[in-house]
């Protein structure tokens, strides 16, 4: 009885997780996807986002650069507090 019960518990904490995940997964996507679009990139890889990244001037650049930063950054420091 008591194995059958944490196979459950165990089974719905990892659905829950797979579930998290893939919702991170999909929030990512739809970023670099909306990142595409303000940009006017037509290639959707990784090789037509670094041909508009060499196109751009240093502001747009900085700009862009921040918005990745901004998504995809986490809190790594020490004293975990994150850069804002």
């Amino acid at each position: 009885m008591k194995n059958s019960v944490l196979k459950g518990i165990l089974g719905a904490v990892a659905v829950a997780g797979v579930a998290v995940i893939a919702k991170k997964v999909i929030e990512r996507k739809r970023f670099v996807r909306g990142i595409f679009n303000e940009y006017g990139i037509k290639e959707r890889s990784p090789f037509g986002l670094a041909d508009k990244i060499r196109e751009m001037d240093e502001e747009q650049y900085q700009e862009l650069k921040g918005k990745f930063k901004k998504e995809f950054a986490k809190c790594c420091r020490k004293d975990n507090t994150c850069e804002a």
